[in-house]
């Protein structure tokens, strides 16, 4: 890629003035990259860079708001196929913020020593801590995928085999201990069992577990964003599932010629040399993530006025909407919108942009219609009750 090339790429018309902005700003650039190079092959997973992907700017946006707010409780992306689903949540992987991991196999962290002395932290990470070797890290957010043949075992952990050989009992972590301080990403999330999807959500909902085998029981973090995706024409979920997922995104195919044309191009660039395309867009993706985690540190700050809050409220009860979920939903995302804005009070706006993606597929015509019945019935008994104690 010439000079030239890579700084169109990288000059802007006007100072960018939020997250969201420069995500829209980069991803509407036209890519011109020469497909001479030779295929690189197969041998390396390298993701489509996120600002590479062509419209769906409701997904996007979905996307940067958990990565700046895990409390916003996880995206489920629903759409038929060929619609960026997988892509696009794979594509993260450039732009993850960082965190503090733990050093320790269980997770010990040094607040666990100031808040429940140093018996709250294994043998090893007492006496490195009374050492005063550091009991952490700075990392990189990583995606963490559930394969859709896992066994709830997989899922949640279990006895390690290894250790059983040098006979010593220790249970493994699982997929959800994995995913501490992660991205789950839940493909098809239609079509897991049950219990694996309760076991899931559960992790997610606590930011902790136990694994209990025989007399032996071990608790791990599970402090991750889900995100899951399905295709309706294989099934739905569970209303119950369905309610543990904080925003919703319905995405459909594009519409517009001109961006499908586009897309095409991309993918056959990428598919060509995908180091080029990777490299195209790899200083905006920096800056991106940079936008990202300045986010995550103010939105400790962000508050929400009450009248602002008052509205969200008169909302949903408009929409008939009976879970709680609603409300953290809606007020968390509303509050990662204002930080990715460089802003501590949401506004009226900020509740606006997100209430489509926070509050829909929430009502539901079962539950109305038993309710409807049940104050009927409540309504007779309480008939009955006024005659005979008169």
């Amino acid at each position: 890629m010439d000079d030239e090339n890579s700084s169109q790429l990288q000059d802007t018309s006007h100072p960018i003035r939020s997250l969201k902005e420069l995500v829209e700003l980069v991803s509407g650039r036209g890519l011109e990259i020469s497909s001479q190079g030779g295929d690189v092959g197969l041998a390396e997973l390298l993701p489509f860079p996120f600002l590479g992907l062509v419209g769906q700017m409701e997904m996007k946006l979905a996307l940067l708001l958990s990565l700046v707010n895990q409390q916003i409780g996880g995206v489920l992306l629903i759409g038929p196929r060929g619609t960026g689903k997988t892509t696009a949540v794979r594509s993260l992987q450039d732009i993850t913020p960082a965190v503090t991991r733990s050093t320790c196999f269980y997770g010990c962290l040094p607040e666990d020593v100031e808040h429940g002395g140093i018996d709250a932290v294994c043998p090893d990470c007492a006496r490195r801590y009374g050492e005063g070797k550091p009991l952490t890290f700075i990392d990189r957010v990583h995606l963490v995928e559930l394969p859709l043949n896992s066994l709830i075992e997989d899922v949640v952990g279990g006895l390690d085999e290894r250790a059983l050989i040098h006979e010593k009992l220790r249970l493994k972590k699982g997929i959800l201990a994995q995913a501490d301080l992660n991205i789950l990403f839940v493909d098809e999330v239609n079509l897991l069992k049950d219990d694996m999807v309760d076991a899931i959500l559960d992790g997610a909902s606590q930011g902790s577990y136990t694994v209990r085998r025989g007399p032996h029981s071990a608790t791990y973090r599970s402090r991750f964003s889900l995100i899951g995706s399905m295709n309706p024409e294989e099934g739905w979920l569970r209303p119950q599932i369905m309610d543990r997922f904080g925003l919703r995104v319905v995405l459909r195919g594009l519409t517009d010629p001109q961006q499908r044309l586009e897309v095409y191009h991309r993918v056959h660039l990428y598919r060509s040399n995908p180091h080029q395309v990777i490299a195209r867009f790899a200083r905006d993706s920096e800056q991106v993530c940079f936008e990202i985690q300045t986010a995550r540190e103010l939105l400790p700050t962000v508050e929400i006025p009450d009248q602002v809050a008052r509205v969200g409220i008169h909302l949903i009860q408009s929409l008939g909407i009976p879970s709680i979920r609603s409300e953290i939903t809606l007020f968390e995302s509303a509050r990662a919108y204002a930080a990715m804005d460089s802003r501590r009070i949401t506004t009226l706006d900020d509740l606006k942009a997100v209430v489509p993606m926070a509050l829909r597929l929430r009502r539901s015509k079962f539950i109305d219609e038993f309710l409807s019945a049940q104050d009927k019935e409540e309504s007779e008994l309480q008939n009955q009750i006024d005659r005979v104690f008169i």
